[in-house]
């Protein structure tokens, strides 16, 4: 524990501190709660993101498995060779004072083909592949918010556990001790004067004598 002054001065500075920090805490203590509950809901739209994707994977799986068209075309003509990323828009957001990154659209490169040359169902299913992929930059930005959000949220349990467990009793503890002291000093001062005050009776009664 850290050494105080025992004296008013220390002790009005340690009731101040005091004060702040019972002050700061609930706020504190009310951050680490949102985060906690905000994490928690991006992480079921994720799972719920994973299984919509899942199922649109399999759908279109199943799908081009009954027509086998798709196994006979050549490599650069597959059918995910025209879907191709162009880029991915983001916008920023904030919670709780964290700055995340939030996703706005998915950006594809204009890709021509011959529909002649592929099954009928090629729109449909490039059109899934391009929904396959916005579930990808969808659940990659909100993995990216849970690791920001968490990395704050372990800042700010560290911060109050900082203030419950050290902060405040230690405060509390400098306070009481300068109180003590002050106390003590306050009594010897009273014996000090009241004997003092004796002396002096003393010294007057035998004067006159």
């Amino acid at each position: 524990m850290a050494k105080v002054k025992l004296t008013k001065n220390e002790q009005k500075k340690q009731m101040d501190q005091l004060k702040q920090f019972q002050r700061y805490l609930p706020t504190l203590q009310l951050k680490k709660q949102q985060l906690q509950v905000v994490i928690r809901q991006i992480e079921e739209e994720v799972s719920e993101l994973r299984t919509k994707q899942k199922k649109l994977v399999t759908d279109l799986q199943v799908w081009v498995a009954v027509f086998h068209e798709n196994r006979v075309l050549p490599d650069a003509m597959q059918l995910d060779q025209l879907v191709v990323v162009k880029r991915v828009v983001k916008a920023m957001g904030n919670i709780a004072g964290v700055a995340i990154p939030v996703f706005q659209e998915l950006e594809f490169e204009e890709i021509s083909y011959d529909i002649r040359k592929y099954p009928l169902w090629v729109d449909a299913g490039v059109e899934s592949l391009r929904e396959i992929a916005r579930f990808d930059a969808m659940i990659a930005t909100f993995e990216k918010q849970i690791e920001l959000l968490s990395r704050e949220l372990r800042i700010t349990s560290q911060r109050v556990n900082l203030f419950e467990k050290v902060k405040i009793p230690e405060t509390k503890e400098h306070i009481r001790r300068i109180g003590i002291y002050l106390g003590d000093q306050q009594t010897a001062a009273v014996v000090r004067g009241k004997i003092a005050k004796k002396k002096l009776v003393r010294g007057s009664e035998g004067g006159v004598a």
